[in-house]
């Protein structure tokens, strides 16, 4: 049990920070763009329990990717659907790439710190947790924006590309959105998409931007999945 409350406490802010920034940020351009729908709702707000959906979150610590409660976006309202759709979608995965760069770069900047540090001394003892939070979070928000780019709706990669296909293939694409989420299932769970398609682009993104802190990422992620 004090395992398990030990690595919630590493892997809950990290987690509810990847989504909710996420989620807000396709609030904040939709609401650019025309859609005032995620303001007038309260939804443009950093505070995680405006976005909790409780199996999301649960989700993000037994298996390490979740979601959110969406936030709702009128893309009637957009000034121009079709292309804003577009930035709208692109804004989600595009967020968590910016999250991962930076707990990157807090990442590496925290250990280069640390190298000459005692094991022992009260200023690793505080280093370490948040090493570890940093290394989660470039994982997290990176699987995150990967995931999200399946370009299948309501994925935002399926969002983006029908925004950008022409509109009788745009309209038969979205047409699929209903059944969207039944597909990504059927298709994380019951065929190799994950360890085939995923986990590489995955461990390429966590190299290009952790370096020679991306044997720390995969090992605190494996200790926290574990």
């Amino acid at each position: 049990m004090e395992n398990f409350l030990l690595k919630l406490s590493i892997m809950l802010v990290p987690g509810l920070m990847a989504i909710t920034c996420h989620e807000v940020s396709h609030g904040f351009i939709a609401n650019r763009f025309g859609d005032p729908t995620a303001r007038s709702l309260g939804r443009l707000t950093l505070n995680p329990l405006k976005h909790l959906d409780i199996i999301g979150t649960l989700m993000v610590i037994i298996v390490g990717i979740g979601w959110a409660k969406p936030v709702p976006v009128n893309f009637g309202n957009l000034r121009n659907p079709k292309r804003d759709m577009i930035w709208v979608a692109a804004a989600g995965p595009l967020t968590n790439t910016i999250l991962a760069a930076l707990s990157a770069a807090l990442l590496r900047l925290l250990t280069n710190l640390s190298a000459p540090l005692s094991d022992g001394s009260w200023l690793q003892f505080f280093i370490d947790p948040v090493v570890q939070m940093l290394a989660f979070s470039v994982y997290i928000n990176l699987l995150l924006a990967i995931f999200n780019l399946i370009p299948l709706p309501p994925l935002d990669g399926g969002r983006v590309l029908v925004g950008l296909l022409p509109y009788r293939q745009a309209a038969a694409l979205a047409r699929i959105e209903p059944y969207g989420m039944i597909i990504i299932i059927a298709l994380v769970f019951f065929t190799d998409l994950f360890s085939h398609i995923i986990l590489p682009f995955l461990a390429l993104g966590i190299h290009l931007l952790a370096g020679p802190q991306s044997r720390l990422v995969f090992a605190v992620t494996q200790y926290l999945m574990r």
